[in-house]
């Protein structure tokens, strides 16, 4: 694998851990600013909207120049935001600080994933894809937890301070690694557009945004659900989110590995091993040692999805890809919002904290139902296709005789 992917990589890392580790300091943050856990907690939402709305418009402005170039405009974008978030005087201006890096996030791992691409042979390209989003699964086994250490111990602003400094790793790797690769000729943001016209992107973007939605229908609210289902100390919270984000490394790794074999059939496992471990994590929380096992599977088998849905984006977005490759990056954190929300429901209904779970299985049985109806429709447009092919010959020589 080229050395580029290793600066890719880098910069996953740091967004990866931008991401999720305001999670482990929002009491801190919280009491800093003088405000409510609520409240605070529009830095996770804040950032939320501004990946899927960043994505698309960052993409948009980024078909004028080169990729290379356009990912280190999004690294410094990133390094300003968490910046501006770590010597933030005022509650609002902190948000500011995480919409504007934010805005990195979805075009920075859908024009990465198109680079990624072209760097190897068409047979490796899942699996390169696989390697720069290794940087984001990592961050959530290292960077998270270390970060959340750090916050706790010696404040949340030297958190986000080192998180910049990884933004400025990150930028010196992309200049110093990645080669330059100009943007392609007549490609404009309406071939980029385009894309969203083709039915296999659009339901690669849905079983994105279900796939992964029932993941985070489940860890949204794995803190409570671990303290008073399973039994386990507050304490305990923290390595089993690592536990969980080892699942994720080994998922992504497994899923870029065998998607460059067999992508559908990767996809038919993945989803439906997904929605069979969420449906048991409803008895299996229940049970320490059994409830931390599903929770490195459902890391596992979630994260699985994620290079083969990538891959499967950039191969029918037809030589204009990145948009949509961004785009699907949004659905992401589409799927994340949604099953938060319709976890958050369930439990107010008084069904309990194991109730998410079942979301989860739910949204995660319907992506699946969606990579058989993406598959069937492959099927007819190849068998259509092929019968096109066969009868013009016979109609160019019955118009030969005529």
């Amino acid at each position: 694998m080229p050395l580029a992917l290793l600066a890719l990589a880098i910069g996953a890392f740091g967004i990866g851990t931008t991401e999720f580790v305001i999670m482990g300091v929002l009491p801190e943050v919280a009491d800093d600013f003088g405000v409510s856990i609520p409240t605070a907690g529009l830095l996770v939402t804040g950032y939320a909207l501004g990946v899927m709305l960043g994505a698309p418009i960052m993409t948009a402005l980024g078909t004028k120049v080169s990729r290379k170039r356009m990912l280190m405009v999004l690294m410094g974008l990133f390094i300003i935001g968490n910046l501006v978030s770590a010597v933030a005087p005022v509650f609002g201006l902190m948000l500011v600080g995480r919409v504007v890096a934010s805005l990195a996030h979805g075009a920075f791992f859908g024009i990465g994933s198109v680079v990624a691409a072209e760097l190897v042979a068409p047979e490796k390209k899942a699996g390169a894809i696989s390697m720069m989003f290794s940087g984001l699964t990592v961050a959530n086994v290292v960077g998270v937890p270390l970060g959340t250490l750090i916050g706790q111990s010696a404040g949340w602003r030297i958190t986000f301070a080192l998180v910049a400094a990884l933004g400025v790793l990150g930028l010196i790797g992309v200049a110093k690694l990645v080669p330059e690769m100009p943007k392609p000729e007549g490609v404009h943001l309406r071939h980029e557009l385009a894309a969203f016209k083709n039915a296999q992107v659009l339901l690669a973007m849905a079983m994105t945004v279900l796939g992964f939605g029932g993941v985070f229908a489940a860890i949204t609210y794995i803190a409570p659900m671990m303290t008073h289902v399973a039994g386990f100390a507050d304490g305990s919270v923290t390595w089993l989110l690592v536990l969980f984000g080892l699942g994720m490394v080994g998922g992504n790794l497994i899923g870029g590995r065998y998607a460059d074999r067999a992508l559908m059939p990767m996809l038919y496992v993945s989803l439906g091993g997904l929605a069979l471990a969420l449906a048991l994590f409803t008895v299996t929380a229940h049970h320490k040692f059994l409830a931390a096992l599903t929770i490195a599977l459902i890391g596992a088998l979630g994260f699985a999805t994620v290079p083969p849905l990538q891959k499967r984006v950039l191969d029918h977005a037809h030589g204009a890809p990145t948009l949509a490759s961004a785009a699907n990056i949004g659905a992401f954190n589409l799927g994340n919002a949604l099953s938060a929300w319709l976890g958050g429901i369930v439990i107010a209904a008084g069904l309990g904290y194991t109730a998410p779970n079942w979301v989860g299985a739910v949204l995660a049985a319907a992506a699946l139902l969606l990579a058989f109806l993406s598959a069937a429709l492959e099927r007819r447009e190849t068998a259509f296709g092929t019968a096109v092919g066969a009868s013009a010959p016979s109609e160019r020589q019955a118009a030969v005789h005529h």
